[in-house]
């Protein structure tokens, strides 16, 4: 019996050789596609023992303490476990292919953390959320910058959570300066106002049917149904993309306004992921 299980060990000396010179596929793309902004809701201690000890974790943390350091918590290699159910640019489970960057703050203002609940609210606006600390800004715009360039990340594929999970989160909030990264630091994907002003037209808006609208979502990379009617789902997607790209008035409700800067993204941005 001894002579026989001996016998189907594998050996230790590797009788082949891995050849990674003499032959190269094309066909590749970098496994990195998408960068995911969060904001904690918490405060540092909270945020690390979270991250650290939990079953959530991130890729990097950002603290709110005033130092030269920002935490890798995960190799960027390996898998973190931030994003959840999501999905954006045809792309799901996107845990899989994302880098998770965590931002310490607490989000919501704790007198408005209730203000949804008497249904006087639909959504929390923009004075609602707390602003982000300087030198976090300046740690982010340095760190996203130099994760882009490395897997040559596309800029629309630049997101917060709530763009890749519109009905389960909204961070990292309204007050996320998600204009003054792309104006300052060329990261992520802003329209151009020049196009915003072309598509500000009250008929065009009017005569667009709310498929056409939510296909326009699509085209961007936005998840959100088919149904014939502004729901629920559908409206957190307006939010969220409001969030984003109009963080001044995010409402949940589809206007003019939003419907000229989701024209004016596409035109610039459409057509231009990297599915592969």
């Amino acid at each position: 019996m001894t002579l026989l299980i001996s016998g189907c060990v594998a050996t230790s000396t590797p009788r082949y050789v891995i050849d990674s010179t003499s032959y190269q596929a094309t066909g590749k793309s970098q496994r990195i596609k998408t960068i995911v902004l969060h904001y904690t809701v918490s405060d540092n201690e909270r945020s690390i023992k979270t991250l650290t000890t939990g079953n959530v974790s991130t890729h990097y943390l950002i603290l709110d303490r005033h130092d030269d350091k920002i935490y890798s918590l995960v190799d960027e290699s390996e898998r973190a476990w931030h994003a959840g159910d999501s999905g954006f640019a045809g792309r799901t489970i996107l845990n899989d292919t994302s880098i998770g960057i965590e931002i310490v703050n607490a989000g919501i203002k704790p007198e408005y953390r209730g203000a949804l609940k008497d249904d006087t609210l639909d959504y929390h606006p923009y004075d609602h959320y707390v602003a982000f600390d300087e030198l976090q800004i300046k740690k982010v715009a340095e760190l996203v910058q130099d994760i882009a360039k490395r897997y040559d990340i596309p800029p629309k594929n630049i997101v917060g959570h709530a763009d890749i999970a519109p009905s389960r989160k909204i961070d990292p909030g309204a007050k996320f300066p998600w204009q003054r990264l792309y104006d300052e630091y060329g990261i992520g994907a802003w329209y151009d106002e020049f196009d915003k002003q072309f598509f500000m037209h009250l008929d065009a808006f009017a005569a667009a049917t709310i498929p056409e609208i939510k296909q326009a979502f699509r085209d961007y990379g936005y998840q959100i149904n088919d149904t014939d009617a502004w729901d629920k789902a559908s409206r957190d997607v307006v939010y969220t993309f409001q969030l984003h790209f109009r963080p001044q008035r995010p409402t949940g409700e589809m206007d003019l306004e939003t419907y000229a800067i989701l024209r004016a993204l596409n035109h610039k941005y459409a057509g231009r992921d990297d599915f592969y």
